[in-house]
């Protein structure tokens, strides 16, 4: 057996009775679904309920799998501590699971547990669940910070695990919309947030599941949703499979978007590999941009694949420009991975004796050394896009109104403290957040006594 049935729902408390105390009327659409979802779990009778929550452990580079025998939750903290679970882990699948990832080198497994209590993404699924159903061990998981093409991956992992072991396994896709729908609601409203739910309902309303991955960081973020990476891990776990989908519900009226959502299953269907699918038409793409990039990108990669391989800095090779010798300048290299930032380090003024040393320097650095992410490995060479920014000087500015989020980057300085952020960055909409996240950056303070520099890159791709 394998995955024989897997839903999409999402989690607020206060659709558990104890906990709403009669606000959960709002939702009534919401709980009918849920009460039909927890119905169909129980006639699929699963030995295994595998939970993804964006509430569980997140690490930004790691999938955190819930360890040991078992957990016990509570709603305490939304005044119901009476409601109680007392939950049994599949062992044996997790560890499956773990040894399929050591396997593939991938960022998954049972390490770095701070709570081992159940949160409330894991126990509203469960709430429904166990009223209808009371067999089944479950499987708890964490999102991460990785690409979503790292989550579906999870999601085949989790399917061949459960293959292997012959579970009959239901998988719960646990998390809510946007949560920026409406003037009214907790979070206030967005633009982007009702554009998100109605595009994510149809998209699993129609199981398209490889239309998962046309969802950029950005937009998200802006939507705020907290299920996306849920989803797609479901997604994954359904890859290569013909899929009978059902759009149950979808609610806003809290400001925030709940959307209920069933798939089953129904044999092998070859052009449902939507990851593989989605790999080669990326592949094919990085090798067109690198045929068309300048000598200044093809220095810079050449420089990260010759660390990355062999720990070797190279010399400065014979067909770079005379510019390049002769030139100084600050310049930053910038890597990203299946359009997620993968490294970025550069330097404000010239370090080097001429710019090409420049980006050695920094392409090694940026695949190396950035503190926010880990090394670059071999595996990942190929799936990286490389761009380099070649900095102009930097030319001190009275205020704000003198700069152009697209046209100029921005120096904020206090005293040794100094924060840089590149023009036209991606989520950087505005003047005012340029300002604000390079002076965090350097760790500047609105209070502080500082002073603003704006300079132009040339940026090669």
């Amino acid at each position: 057996m394998s995955v024989v049935g897997a839903f999409m729902v999402p989690h607020p408390p206060m659709i558990v009775p104890d906990v709403g105390r009669g606000s959960e009327s709002q939702i009534a659409e919401t709980t009918a679904a849920y009460e039909s979802v927890a119905e169909q779990v129980a006639q699929l009778e699963p030995d295994t309920i595998v939970i993804t929550s964006p509430h569980s452990i997140m690490y930004s580079d790691y999938f955190h799998i819930s360890p040991g025998k078992g957990a016990k939750g509570s709603f305490a903290r939304f005044r119901a501590p009476h409601v109680r679970f007392d939950e049994k882990y599949d062992e044996e699948m997790v560890r499956e699971i773990c040894r399929l990832a050591e396997a593939e080198d991938f960022p998954a497994g049972t390490l770095g547990e701070r709570d081992s209590s159940l949160d409330h993404g894991t126990m509203v699924p469960l709430w429904f669940i166990r009223n209808k159903y009371q067999g089944g061990r479950i499987i708890r998981i964490g999102l991460s910070g990785l690409p979503l093409e790292d989550h579906y991956r999870l999601g085949m992992m989790i399917r061949d695990a459960s293959d292997k072991l012959g579970r009959r396994t239901v998988f719960i896709g646990s998390g809510d919309l946007s949560h920026k729908l409406q003037d009214y609601g907790p979070y206030g409203f967005a633009d982007e947030g009702p554009v998100y739910d109605e595009r994510i309902m149809d998209v699993m309303g129609r199981a398209a599941f490889g239309e998962l991955f046309d969802f950029s960081e950005n937009f998200c973020d802006k939507a705020a949703e907290c299920g996306h990476r849920s989803f797609v891990i479901m997604a994954g776990a359904l890859d290569g499979k013909a899929v009978r989908a059902e759009r149950l519900s979808h609610q806003d009226v809290t400001g925030v978007g709940y959307g209920i959502c069933t798939f089953y299953p129904e044999g092998d269907d070859e052009k449902r590999h939507f990851l593989r699918d989605r790999l080669a038409g990326e592949e094919a793409d990085l090798i067109n941009a690198r045929l068309k990039s300048d000598e200044y990108v093809r220095l810079a990669r050449l420089a990260v694949e010759s660390y990355v391989l062999r720990r070797e800095k190279i010399s400065i090779p014979d067909w770079v420009t005379e510019e390049m010798l002769t030139k100084r300048a600050g310049a930053f290299v910038s890597i990203h991975k299946h359009g997620n930032l993968r490294g970025c380090i550069g330097t404000i003024a010239p370090t080097a004796d001429s710019v090409a040393q420049e980006i050695i320097n920094n392409a090694i650095s940026s695949s190396t050394r950035d503190r926010r992410f880990p090394p670059v490995r071999p595996d990942e060479l190929k799936w990286l896009e490389i761009n380099v920014d070649v900095l102009g000087e930097p030319e001190d500015i009275e205020s704000e109104d003198e700069l152009d989020v697209r046209r100029y980057g921005v120096i904020v300085s206090c005293g040794r403290n100094r924060g840089l952020l590149l023009p036209d960055l991606d989520g950087v909409d505005t003047v005012e957040q340029q300002v604000q996240i390079a002076m965090q950056k350097g760790g500047i303070s609105k209070y502080d006594d500082y002073k603003l520099q704006r300079f132009e890159v040339i940026r090669h791709y």
